[in-house]
């Protein structure tokens, strides 16, 4: 190696090395957002279930609308929205929900 010092060598072996860990982690935070951006928008589309939901819209049976729907969000959007979701109250300083059948 000519033109490279003895001592720079593992000056850029460790820098090559930071480098390659900082592009992963940002890669892995670009895929985090991604999906965060479709959980949001997979949940937004949830809004055609609102009839069903809603206490007192006298809907016994989903619309083949929401199903479909329902059918595009992934298992783990749902459970962490709504961990989220039963974590508003104490971070309100309201009591935690309960709830019935």
């Amino acid at each position: 190696m000519a033109g490279i010092k003895k001592s720079s060598v593992p000056s850029l072996y460790y820098t090559s090395a930071a480098l390659f860990l900082i592009f992963m982690t940002l890669g892995a935070e670009i895929k985090s957002v991604q999906s965060q951006q479709s959980c949001l928008q997979d949940i937004s589309n949830l809004s055609v279930c609102a009839q069903f939901v809603l206490p007192g819209q006298g809907v016994a049976t989903p619309c083949a609308e929401c199903c479909s729907a329902l059918q595009r969000v992934d298992s783990s959007c749902i459970c962490n929205t709504f961990r989220i979701a039963a974590r508003i109250p104490s971070a309100c300083s309201l009591p935690s929900l309960t709830c019935g059948d």
